[in-house]
């Protein structure tokens, strides 16, 4: 797999000391009646940002970087004398969220606040630290909600600007949000480096069941060259069992396709139709949750019914997609209801779906760059469902490499 246990041997600033008023993990995050999470940026506020103090900060973030009363954190901070705030980086879709999936916003003033913005989706190594170092930044701080999917573009910009942050001597800080999906569990199959790209750089499984501040330790512990200097700054509040709702905070989607919580419940499986000839739903009000094709009837919704896969059915659909896939006509196929999110498998069932397509379909293909290997980080998933193999036989054959995942994930946890 890849992974070494070096992360559990650096001290210091690297990764010794980097939780940054973090709680006792044994007491984080009790029991429902614990009130609602108080995010990473909230605790650093309330700190006076303090461990910001008499450096020039620059922020990488998007529209999730908001308070609980919906305030963007870069207007709170640009308004508070106690911080000086100099730079904003954007990843993809933007700062201000404008682009659709495979675009930026570019380098431009923000209108509301003067302060630069400067693009880094794309960017990585020494071209991304050439941009840190140009912002005159001191302090790189990380602020943005993900959605628990190994190959959303937001936790490897996040490991991309770890790495050029520590190519360009800048200091690096992680403000923890929830994993929306909960962080029970790693789900899935595990990365083979051969396949890194934007959508998976290094070895973590399909769903991490990690935030964004656990894989920042993770990262800088197992896979970067050079560690960064590293702080996180904890919630409180957040308990690994807890799916967004139980947040008491406001969701704003993330990227264009994820407008609901309940999207990010869906995506790790249902992401994997972006490597086959279907609609995966973008063009639709349900991204991710309705998927089909020209030609497919009411055979697929049977099929995936019949597989009795825990806590989802699927009811046959058809739908008109307003951009990508199949624009403006009208497609057949299924729409994803999860009725039991606690027994639901999303990689499982985005498996489940992916077989039964095959099967009761003719027209069924992958893309034709395999980009369905990028996605599930080898060639495993592919070739076996080409073999006629079932749920069972394809889910099974990660199971060694997710194993021993786990077991180095669990050496990052900050919550219980």
């Amino acid at each position: 797999m890849g992974l070494s246990r070096r992360g559990l041997l650096v001290a210091g600033g690297a990764l010794g000391a980097v939780a940054v008023g973090a709680p006792d993990v044994s007491a984080a995050g009790r029991g429902p009646g614990r009130g609602r999470v108080r995010t990473g940026f909230e605790r650093l506020a309330a700190d006076g940002y303090a461990s910001l103090a008499g450096e020039r900060v620059g922020v990488v973030t998007n529209p999730t970087g908001i308070t609980a009363d919906a305030r963007h954190l870069v207007d709170v901070m640009h308004a508070d004398r106690r911080v000086e705030l100099t730079a904003v980086f954007g990843p993809e879709h933007g700062f201000r969220g404008t682009a659709q999936a495979g675009g930026s916003e570019g380098r431009y003033d923000d209108p509301a606040t003067g302060l630069p913005v400067y693009d880094t989706y794309l960017k990585s190594g020494r071209q991304l630290a050439e941009v840190f170092t140009a912002s005159g930044v001191d302090t790189v701080v990380f602020d943005i909600q993900d959605v628990g999917a190994r190959f959303y573009t937001y936790i490897w910009t996040l490991y991309d600007c770890m790495e050029a942050a520590a190519l360009a001597g800048k200091r690096f800080a992680v403000l923890d949000r929830p994993n929306p999906v909960t962080g029970r569990a790693a789900l899935g199959p595990v990365l083979e480096r051969e396949f890194a790209t934007f959508v998976g750089r290094e070895p973590i499984a399909q769903a991490h069941g990690m935030t964004v501040a656990e894989l920042a330790r993770l990262f800088n512990g197992e896979f970067l060259a050079t560690p960064v200097e590293l702080e996180t700054v904890p919630m409180t509040g957040w308990a690994r069992g807890d799916f967004f709702d139980a947040c008491g905070l406001p969701w704003v989607p993330p990227s264009p396709n994820m407008p609901t919580p309940e999207t990010a419940l869906v995506y790790s499986g249902t992401c994997l139709f972006e490597g086959t000839n279907l609609s995966e739903g973008r063009g639709t009000t349900r991204p991710f949750e309705l998927l089909g094709a020209e030609g497919i009837d009411h055979r697929w919704a049977e099929a995936a019914n019949a597989l009795g896969l825990p806590g989802v059915r699927f009811r046959e659909a058809y739908f008109a997609p307003t951009f990508s896939k199949f624009q403006g006509k009208t497609v057949g196929g299924v729409q994803v209801h999860v009725h039991d999110r606690e027994s639901f498998d999303p990689v499982r069932t985005g498996i489940g779906l992916l077989v039964t397509a095959r099967r009761s379909w003719s027209g069924f293909a992958w893309r034709p760059d395999h980009w369905i290997d990028r996605l599930t980080g080898s060639t495993r998933v592919r070739t076996l469902i080409d073999a006629g193999a079932d749920v069972a036989e394809v889910t099974g054959a990660w199971e060694g490499d997710l194993r021993a995942f786990r077991a180095v994930r669990k050496e990052y946890l900050l919550y219980r």
